[in-house]
Parts: structure tokens; C-alpha cells; sequence
């Protein structure tokens, strides 16, 4: 990386370069460099979502999957970049229909180095070893970032239950239009390189006391889902972000690591404008002492539903189509249930 190249080639893409851990040593190595910069007249699109490995070994939530994959899609994501571990048969299929419509992209994964990697026993290790499975998230997260930084201009590192939601606007690109005239920073200080919004628990203990929400399918989670915790979580906790491809170096979950220029630097996205709806079981473990305090007087909010009308038409679409629905469509006077 210390390697100056002379000024009349630097213009010129390597087909191909070795890397060593001392300057002057013997390259063993010669790692091909993809360049995907779109060509004319292809342009950049707006935006893409990076999802770390999945690990559902066990767990059958294709339907949910299905749910948050149209959200996704109906805010304004050109494009899902999902790594796989290991996940349920149902998953697999979903993944396939969707991969067969250009919506998403797979990449099989495996642990490095002597991790495991046998199906029961790799999913056993990362539930006992929190934090070497953060640690491997970034490879995918910075995998997905060098891959497709031409192709996009911004970048969401999303799980299948955190759904970026704006509330003055149809879409997220609506939303950063409104951004970016207010996150400009003063004189003398660094471009920003990602806009983040702050985190909100839906959790499913808030729900379970007041029943099915009428009008909406019962196999939708989330927009079954409408009472939240009161308060967000501490500023800059559990964040999520779009994140600047042409500014940021290297990125975390909830931040970038390194930036163009020596510094990053993240705007709060207003609460007022959006935020971050995380749907969960329960707090994570982390916040086990305070979760009581998040749980007390839940909210009943469905900002979600202002999407819940072609939400369901494509969410019932795609499950017909994958066979986990009939074929068969209620009548107008049939409310859902």
C-alpha cells in the first residue's frame, strides 16, 4: 500500500497487484483488481444494502424475509447484497426467487482461519462467541463496500429486522435530498461521510398483550408490529447508516473506521426526519439493565403503514408465487387476517 506509482501511469488501472508485509520482500502472491466503474452511458445508482452472513440454520423466517425485502425495495434500494452462512431451506428459496429477479445478490461465506465452518457446529460457535462474530461481520461489510462503491453512491449495512423508516418523506432518496442541505458542515471541517439514523425497539413483549392488528395479514410481522418503546436508544447506539461510497475506507456495523482524508465524520439524521425501526424479540444483551425502563409506556406507532397497502400487495405476491400462500386472492369485502 506504501507503493508510489510513477506519475505517467497513475491514470492507469493494475490489471493485477502483490501484496507483502515489508517493503522489498518477495511477493508470493498476485491478487486480480476488479474495476467496476460503470462505463458510459451507465450511471451510479442511489442505493444498495449490505446484509452480513446470515446464520438461520434452524430458523424459518422466509416470510419475514419476504416482508422486509419489499420494504426495502418500496423505500428505494436499487439493489441487496446478502452473505450467507448457513440458513433454513425456505430461506434458500426465497433467496433464489429473488436472485432470479435481479432484486438481490448471494455470496456463500465461510469462517476464516481455523474457525468452524461444519453447518451445526460453525452456528454453535457463533452463538458462543459474540465477539469473534463481530469481528468476522466486517469481512462481508467491507467486502460488499469495495465491490460495489462505483456502482452506488450510498451504502446501508442492514439486518433482516432494522428497516431505515422516513417520516416526511415516500423514500429514501426523497429523504436525503431534504439531508443534505442540513448536514453541510461548517467551514474548515471534513465532507461527511454517512447520515445516521437513531435506533427504536419494536419489540415483540410490547405487542403480545394487545392482539391482531385489523386490516393486515397476521403472517406480517412488521406491520403487525405497532407499539414501540417510548424512547430511542442513547444518541449514537445502535445506529444505522447510509454511508458515502466516495468518502468512507472501511466500515463498521454502525460507523465508518476510516475515511478519505484522515476523518470521518456522521450525521445525525433529526429524529423528526427518520429513524431506525428495529424489530427484535427483546433489548439486545447489552442492555438488559435498561431494557425494563425502554419497555414502560409503549407508544402505538404505524409509521410503517404508510407503505402497508403495497407492502402487502408484493409481499402476498411473492409468497403466492413461492408457493407459501394459496392462489387465491380475497375479495374486496374480505378483510385480511
Amino acid at each position: 500500500m506504501a507503493c508510489v506509482l510513477p506519475a505517467d501511469v497513475r491514470h492507469l488501472v493494475p490489471a493485477s497487484v502483490s501484496i507483502v508485509a515489508d517493503p522489498c520482500d518477495r511477493a508470493t502472491n498476485n491478487l486480480r483488481v476488479h474495476n467496476d466503474r460503470p462505463q458510459p452511458p451507465a450511471i451510479q445508482k442511489e442505493f444498495a444494502v449490505c446484509v452480513k452472513g446470515l446464520d438461520f440454520l434452524h430458523e424459518d423466517l422466509s416470510v419475514r424475509l419476504v416482508e422486509w425485502i419489499e420494504i426495502i425495495r418500496l423505500l428505494g434500494a436499487d439493489k441487496i447484497f446478502f452473505y450467507e452462512l448457513q440458513v433454513h431451506p425456505n430461506i434458500t428459496k426465497v433467496l433464489n426467487y429473488y436472485n432470479a429477479l435481479g432484486v438481490t445478490e448471494v455470496t456463500p461465506i465461510t469462517l476464516p482461519g481455523g474457525q468452524p465452518n461444519l453447518p451445526g457446529l460453525q452456528h454453535m460457535y457463533l452463538k458462543k462467541k459474540t465477539t469473534h462474530k463481530r469481528q468476522m461481520e466486517l469481512i462481508p461489510y467491507n467486502d460488499c463496500l469495495y465491490r460495489h462503491m462505483y456502482q452506488y453512491r450510498w451504502l446501508a449495512l442492514l439486518d433482516i429486522d432494522e428497516v431505515i423508516v422516513p417520516l416526511e418523506d415516500r423514500d429514501w432518496s426523497s429523504l436525503m435530498k431534504r439531508i443534505l442541505p442540513l448536514s453541510k458542515p461548517v467551514p474548515g471541517k471534513p465532507p461527511r461521510s454517512s447520515y445516521h439514523a437513531s435506533n427504536l425497539y419494536y419489540l415483540d413483549s410490547l405487542r403480545h398483550e394487545h392482539g391482531w392488528e385489523e386490516g393486515v395479514p397476521r403472517y406480517l410481522h412488521m406491520l403487525q408490529h405497532v407499539y414501540r418503546t417510548r424512547n430511542f436508544t442513547k444518541p449514537g447506539q445502535y445506529v444505522k447508516a447510509f454511508h458515502e461510497t466516495e468518502r468512507v475506507l472501511a466500515l463498521h456495523n454502525h460507523f465508518p473506521l476510516a475515511c478519505l482524508g484522515g476523518v470521518c465524520s456522521s450525521y445525525a439524521i433529526e429524529t423528526q426526519h427518520a429513524r431506525l425501526q428495529h424489530y427484535r424479540a427483546d433489548c439486545v444483551t447489552a442492555l438488559s439493565k435498561s431494557c425494563a425502563e425502554l419497555r414502560a409506556q409503549p407508544v402505538r406507532d404505524t409509521a410503517l403503514w404508510r407503505w402497508r397497502t403495497p407492502l402487502i400487495a408484493r409481499a402476498d405476491a411473492a409468497l403466492t408465487a413461492l408457493g407459501f400462500l394459496p392462489n387465491t386472492q380475497p375479495t374486496p369485502s374480505t378483510p385480511h387476517r
